[in-house]
Formats: C-alpha cells, structure tokens, sequence
C-alpha cells in the first residue's frame, strides 16, 4: 500500500506560528501525539479570532468538532517552532471542514496533517445555525 506524501506550504491559505512547550514532549523524546490535535485547535481559532469571526466569551454561534484525524510523517517536539498552515476543504450550510499541516521550523513538507469538521451552532440552544456572512466571508478565503 502506498502513502500520499506530505503537502507542502503552498497548499495552504493561511499560516499562524505555534510555539511548543517542554511539557508537549513524551517518553519517547517526541510530541505527544494529542499535542497536535490541540495545536491544529488553537491555530484555527487564533486565526477565527484575529479575523473577528469569533467571540468565544459573547458571541452567538460556536463551532463544535463533530469528526477530527491525523497523519504523522516526522517528528515535531520542543523545541522546535511550529507553524501551521491552514486551508478549508469543504463549506457547507452550518459546517465546515478545516484541513492543517504543521510544519518544524522552515520545513516545506508537513510534518503532520489533519482535519477538524465543525458544526456551527446556537451558543444558547447548540442547534444547527447557518454560518454568519462575516464567518463565510473569512471561510471563502480560505476556501481550496
């Protein structure tokens, strides 16, 4: 069986800089593998943020992960700086799907990609809501 390479830098949208800690590394002298599922968490909502599209303490509508995945192809761990590039795959009514690759250093292959589904629902009642214009508009961009 053979395996998809990793992408590189040009097949994402937008980049933010992660910085990892000493407390991301395991026993085996590497990342944790749930460190990049949180990594890939805080570079879209940093970047959902910076953008204005998203209140996390006031707003009306969050998103919630209903499906996530990974695949590794180096190691990351402290430390090594991070930056994540950040695409959408797919735009629905009231989803979308986010697809990351974090990449070590000044690497042009990822070292890991992977995907978060979200859900955008009511804060209040957490039903289904189509997304917001603003929140599509930024989405569109990022759109591959």
């Amino acid at each position: 069986m053979s395996r998809t390479p990793p992408q590189t830098r040009d097949a994402y949208r937008a980049f933010r800089t992660l910085t990892t800690r000493w407390a991301d590394n395991d026993i085996y002298g590497h990342m944790n593998n749930v460190v990049h599922y949180s990594l890939f968490d805080t570079a879209i909502n940093g970047l959902l943020i910076d953008e204005g599209v998203l209140d996390i303490r006031g707003g009306d509508q969050i998103g919630l992960v209903v499906e996530t995945g990974c695949r590794y192809f180096a190691e990351l761990g402290y430390p090594d700086p991070v930056t994540a590039g950040i695409r959408v795959a797919h735009l629905g009514t009231s989803s979308v799907k986010y697809e990351i690759g974090l990449f070590r250093g000044d690497d042009d292959s990822a070292a890991a990609e992977g995907h978060f589904v979200h859900v955008y629902v009511d804060a209040d009642s957490r039903r289904p809501k189509p997304l917001n214009p603003q929140l599509r508009a930024v989405l569109d961009r990022l759109s591959v």
